[in-house]
């Protein structure tokens, strides 16, 4: 059975996106990934991903609609992500309890992060244009 985990992509007013690298406490350490996480039982996907946000990063946001939803096996497990476009509401995250690192990249640079596999399909979709 698939682990239902949800991100969030979101764009400041330039047109960069949030990024979070994994700490290295987190299995896939240093990879590249957007925002989220699990859902609890009986939890919305939207629900889990505002909850998720305002855990890790102290901040709230406003979930828009479903970009990518797939699913890819990594090791034993099936993580089926579902990524979601989302608007920030109030100031930038500046730390998260999950990640060392957020940065804001622009589309045309998302390419050059070393991106966690679950990520991937939402980042080729992204991309779609600059390939």
């Amino acid at each position: 059975m698939a682990i239902e985990v949800v991100a969030a992509i979101i764009q400041d007013p330039t047109g960069a996106f949030l990024c979070a690298r994994r700490g290295s406490w987190k299995d896939a350490a240093g990879k590249w990934e957007f925002p989220g996480g699990k859902l609890n039982p009986g939890e919305s996907a939207e629900t889990a991903l505002v909850r998720e946000i305002k855990e890790e990063l102290g901040v709230e946001i406003k979930v828009l609609r479903l970009f990518d939803r797939s699913v890819t096996v990594v090791g034993e497990s099936e993580i089926d992500l579902a990524c979601y476009s989302c608007e920030l509401i109030g100031e930038k995250p500046t730390n998260s309890t999950d990640h060392s690192e957020l940065a804001w990249v622009k589309e045309s640079e998302l390419s050059k992060l070393d991106w966690a596999e679950p990520d991937l399909p939402a980042i080729k979709k992204l991309l779609i244009p600059f390939c």
